[in-house]
């Protein structure tokens, strides 16, 4: 029995029915940021190998193992994001949005045994520090490097904002971004977090090269791979946690709680918002709410204003459905967090 479940579940999963839902419409609504990440550390991945088997340096090690981790991730949270995209069936009603959490949980220990890996031969670089050979090569790799995380990073921040609906504040997109973070998808957050620390991770090992091909302190390669590591386990921790949160189902961020609700207040037959929970799952959140309306409205007219505030509601296309009751004006202010302009 448990083992048809089993296959059920991935039936459901993974098997795309209907027609106005294709295959390639899911992958087109897949998460740009992972996908783009992907491609790219994949390429990086193999150069930077290359480069540090010709050159025997530390840093272009951990540098590659931080590719690999990189391309192996944000391939998972691309799958992720794309099943996340799966419409409700009738055995999953609130959708497939928090597959993406699972599939970033995968990511994380991916990056945790990558880490590892990349701690440990720093600690061996340390004691037996080497001489790295070919500069130029490491050199010429580092740069392409920064170039290509640069891109990543600078897309993932574009898309940290367009997700968070915040206008980009001219020369301010880093600050911006960094903001406004916690209300990207789990992709997109995951693909900010990586490549930050991606770009620093390049620029570090690009210093890392120069000191030991230019000073007699060769230690500091097995230095750099060793925070080039701590920094994986930095990044491994806080998508973790944030996508740990998002498995247990975690409640909107305030500024999406009053969008919603100065939505509903704005319609002129709702009195007040006698309670409201909005979950987020994944990229998209699930409203539920009770609110009053004014006194003396027929039961019909009620109905329909009730449909009105739904449908305004589903317009946004970060809410994913709307579930609302009604009630008479209880003389009583219960909504605080906000309030009608």
């Amino acid at each position: 029995m448990a083992i048809n479940n089993d296959r059920s579940l991935l039936k459901e999963l993974f098997v795309v029915s209907g027609e106005s839902q294709s295959f390639f419409s899911l992958i087109k609504k897949g998460n740009t940021s992972s996908g783009t990440a992907a491609l790219g550390n994949t390429g990086l991945a193999i150069v930077k190998g290359i480069a540090a088997f010709m050159t025997g340096s530390g840093a272009m090690f951990a540098s590659t193992m931080h590719s690999v981790a990189d391309a192996v991730n944000q391939a998972f949270v691309f799958t992720g994001s794309v099943l996340a995209e799966k419409r409700a069936t009738k055995r999953f009603p609130t959708g497939f949005g928090r597959v993406v959490n699972i599939f970033c949980m995968i990511a994380v220990i991916v990056v945790t045994l990558m880490a590892y890996e990349t701690i440990k031969e720093g600690i061996h670089l340390v004691k037996h520090p080497v001489h790295a050979k070919g500069v130029w090569i490491n050199l010429a790799v580092l740069v392409l490097s920064l170039a290509v995380d640069g891109f990543v990073l600078i897309k993932a921040m574009k898309e940290i904002l367009k997700e968070a609906r915040v206008e980009n504040a001219g020369g301010a997109l880093f600050v911006s971004a960094f903001r406004n973070v916690k209300r990207a998808a789990p992709p997109t957050r995951l693909v900010f977090y990586e490549d930050l620390v991606a770009t620093s991770g390049a620029l570090l090992a690009l210093i890392a090269v120069l000191v030991s091909a230019f000073s007699s302190f060769h230690a500091f390669d097995g230095l750099a791979t060793i925070l080039i590591g701590l920094l994986m386990i930095f990044v491994a921790f806080r998508v973790g946690y944030d996508n740990m949160v998002g498995l247990i189902g975690v409640s909107a961020p305030k500024e999406v709680e009053d969008k919603v609700s100065l939505l509903i207040l704005s319609d002129p037959s709702v009195v007040d918002i006698y309670q409201m929970r909005i979950l987020q799952e994944g990229r998209y959140y699930h409203v539920e709410g009770l609110i009053e309306l004014k006194k003396g409205l027929a039961l019909a007219d009620a109905d329909d204003i009730k449909f009105q505030i739904r449908d305004r509601l589903l317009g946004d296309p970060d809410i994913a459905d709307v579930t609302l009751g009604i009630i008479e004006d209880n003389g009583v202010r219960d909504w605080r967090a906000a309030d009608k302009s």
